[in-house]
């Protein structure tokens, strides 16, 4: 294979390379996703969970952000931290029977579900450019399951709601198009803290503070990731046009080299 020949599909190889990376990236971060920022939250201790909701729709905006709880976890306890622009409530639904609350006492009705609407100008933008974080803190954490399953309904201006409500795939098996937020959770003590205090209290500070610096550690590595998937892009065009540039001058160099030699074999039949 020719020389020219090597360093076009080496170029085009590049580009390509590039763009699917650029596009994988982008794709990942399409969904509604649910994080615990520090240490995992804790079997039967509370909980800091971060959910990002980026804005999928060219032409509207996300107006409100609903999360459900599953009855089935007992989760007692709900608190949200303050969005500016957006308001919160928490809504509890009664139980046929008590259960064990915290501390030993005895309560009748748990967390169902979490809603976040947007204040008039304060949705998440239209495109696909933005995304809204909404923290808040749960428990006490059900000892039973390995992982919080949290389904999300995200509403677009003009009343068109997503459910992103899939279960976890099997093992081995494709993701769905609408994954609902899971959060994975660890056996009590894990982390070598205690469990028994809820985010927000003054035993929380420190936790607090670190959770808010691996938040910021994300948040950055997500815009490293963005921009180096933008300059791959752009390397791989340019690699795309040197390649380009090498064909051209070949053929231009081979064209003079067979002008030369007929001028040549001219010369000599003179």
């Amino acid at each position: 294979m020719s020389i020219k020949h090597t360093s076009f599909r080496a170029a085009v190889l590049t580009a390509t390379v590039s763009i699917t990376g650029l596009l994988a990236t982008g794709t990942a971060a399409a969904h509604v996703t649910a994080h615990s920022y520090g240490d995992r939250p804790e079997q039967e201790g509370y909980g800091a969970i971060t959910l990002r909701v980026p804005n999928e729709e060219a032409d509207r905006g996300t107006t409100e952000v609903a999360i459900t709880i599953p009855e089935e976890y007992s989760i007692t306890s709900a608190r949200t931290k303050p969005v500016p622009g957006w308001s919160a409530e928490v809504r509890t639904d009664e139980l046929a029977e008590p259960i064990d609350g915290p501390h030993g006492n005895e309560v009748d009705e748990v967390v169902t579900r979490i809603v976040w609407q947007a204040e008039p100008g304060n949705e998440i933008a239209a495109g696909t450019t933005e995304y809204q974080e909404f923290a808040f803190t749960v428990g006490t954490l059900p000892s039973d399951v390995d992982e919080l399953v949290l389904p999300t309904a995200q509403t677009y201006e003009g009343g068109e709601v997503v459910e992103w409500d899939a279960p976890p795939p099997a093992e081995g098996a494709d993701e769905p198009a609408h994954p609902a937020p899971v959060v994975p959770l660890a056996e009590p003590g894990a982390s070598g803290h205690g469990h028994d205090n809820e985010p927000g209290t003054e035993n929380d500070s420190a936790d607090s503070a670190d959770s808010a610096g691996e938040a910021a550690g994300e948040q950055a590595t997500d815009n490293a990731a963005r921009w180096l998937g933008g300059a791959g892009l752009g390397l791989g065009a340019l690699g795309f046009g040197v390649g380009i540039g090498a064909t051209v001058r070949a053929r231009r160099a081979g064209g003079t080299s067979t002008g030369g030699a007929a001028n040549e074999g001219s010369g000599e039949a003179r």
